[in-house]
């Protein structure tokens, strides 16, 4: 008869024991067996713990007691298969509580690891890096120059910043850093902490060209009998005025799992939250017009109290000679364009950077075929 399998034991957010894990049992590890490395250790990149997102359902795959080690170049592939096998003889099987040995079935259908009894060496996620090869491999070729802690060393370009997801952005510059004796982990993420002004203006203009595109078909759609085609358009332009908050409040946004739990936690989604339910809940054409000009009009207010632009009139308006009411999000991005000076965006198009014109993991998981894409995209020479 097969042995009930045991429950877990209390839920502890990954970031604690990322911490605990770090503190307990890697630091004095290394000081015992490695004095004097200089290193970081965190807790960054994929991972729903990695955004504070995480709950006891997230112990089910890919979770558990885990951590990065970043150490220069030289040292990380000196040092990195003895470490790893290191930690794999002196980890000890839990962690408050939860097991430090992660296995993988085998089963092509379920690639994830899970968490499990341990039984001899740990299977453990204590992983060794060099910062640039990282950030490389998760943010494309061009991040490796990031991690130079200088004060002169050059930043991201423009174009190197419409490449990179907010997804990826929010993975780098979220977490937390358990310890940083180089202080190259920490510039880096300083770096990246959010968009320089003038790419943070182009990418608001870039998100107010996306309302505008859509905003008339909700009513057209309704004219014609398409209720269907009215609420997908409706979740369309909910979801755009969710990420157009996220740019207004200089945070990230997450991909679609977390964007509503991610957007809750905005100073300024009370302002909007309750017309944009109301949208996707409205029982006619006339409510849902209604809601989601409420919405529009939070949104003008909003872009208004940034001062980056000249007031502009946040009240709903006829869409030309049509009898349905939208706000006219051109406005708005035509104001804020004409006050990209950057030479880099100038004269891009409104298409913005990779997530506003693209959502498929496939592709944003291809730093190098996006990369190529926001190029493509460019002013012509």
């Amino acid at each position: 008869m097969t042995a009930p399998t045991p429950p877990d034991p209390p839920f502890v957010p990954g970031l604690d024991l990322a911490r605990a894990l770090y503190e307990e049992v890697v630091r004095p590890i290394l000081a015992q067996t490695r004095p004097g490395l200089c290193h970081a250790a965190a807790l960054i990149g994929a991972g729903s713990e990695v955004l504070g997102l995480d709950t006891a359902r997230s112990a089910d795959h890919d979770w558990g007691p885990r951590l990065q080690l970043f150490l220069a170049p030289d040292d990380a592939r000196r040092h990195g298969p003895d470490l790893h096998r290191l930690f794999a003889e002196r980890l000890p099987a839990q962690v408050r509580g939860w097991s430090t040995h992660y296995r993988r079935t085998g089963d092509p259908h379920d690639p994830v690891s899970h968490l499990a009894p341990a039984d001899g060496p740990v299977d453990h996620r204590v992983t060794v890096h060099d910062l640039p090869g990282w950030l490389a491999d998760r943010l494309g070729p061009p991040a490796a120059a990031w991690a130079d802690a200088a004060p002169s060393a050059a930043g991201p370009s423009a174009t190197d910043w419409l490449a990179l997801p907010q997804q990826r952005l929010a993975e780098v510059t979220g977490g937390a850093v358990l310890h940083d004796g180089p202080g190259t982990l920490t510039a880096a993420r300083a770096r990246l902490r959010w968009y320089p002004d003038q790419v943070w203006r182009y990418l608001l203009a870039c998100q107010w060209q996306r309302l505008a595109q859509e905003e008339a078909f909700v009513g057209r759609c309704a004219e014609t009998g398409d209720e269907l085609g009215a609420a997908v358009t409706t979740a369309r332009l909910v979801r755009d005025l969710m990420r157009l908050t996220f740019l207004m409040s200089r945070r990230y946004a997450p991909y679609g799992k977390w964007l509503g739990s991610a957007f809750a936690r905005l100073d300024a989604a009370p302002a909007l939250a309750p017309a944009l339910r109301a949208a996707l809940a409205a029982p006619d054409p006339a409510a849902r017009e209604h809601h989601l000009c409420d919405a529009y009009e939070a949104a003008a207010r909003l872009h208004d109290a940034l001062a980056l632009t000249e007031p502009l009139d946040p009240s709903r308006r006829r869409y030309h000679g049509r009898p349905y009411l939208v706000l006219h999000a051109d406005r708005f991005a035509r104001a804020l364009q004409r006050t990209v000076t950057e030479p880099e965006l100038r004269h891009r198009p409104l298409t913005g950077s990779v997530d506003q014109w693209a959502d498929s993991t496939d592709l944003l998981a291809h730093p190098d075929a996006v990369r190529a894409t926001v190029t493509a995209l460019g002013p012509s020479d």
